[in-house]
């Protein structure tokens, strides 16, 4: 059976909730990090995204491919930037990291299908 990625990221993000209603703190010093670390810098929010899709394949994270992949969707990435990243993630994490570069692509296409 096939991962559906945007089902993943509709379930954390349905699941957050209670997060954000039991450790408010805890849940908007995470927003607020993610905020600041992903504005536009010397690094544009398009490359920190990939950078942050990279880092989810190498630690084999189903919710971080899908909500990065979304993202990047969101801010037009191509085919072959996401491919690109696809291939430093394998190169820095050999055959593990090939399995969930391989579920990244079906997410890009499951986000860019609608």
């Amino acid at each position: 059976m096939s991962k559906s990625y945007p089902d993943i990221t509709k379930r954390i993000s349905d699941n957050m909730k209670s997060l954000r209603a039991g450790i408010p703190d805890t849940m908007q010093g995470f927003s607020a990090m993610a905020k600041a670390a992903t504005q536009d810098g010397a690094l544009d929010k398009k490359t920190k995204e990939l950078i942050a899709l990279a880092i989810g394949i190498s630690t084999r994270c189903d919710g971080c491919i899908g909500f990065h992949v979304k993202a990047l969707v969101d801010l037009d990435v191509t085919k072959e930037e996401l491919e690109e990243t696809l291939g430093m993630a394998i190169y820095m994490g050999g055959g593990p990291s090939l399995m969930y570069a391989a579920d990244a692509m079906l997410a890009y296409e499951q986000f860019t299908q609608g």
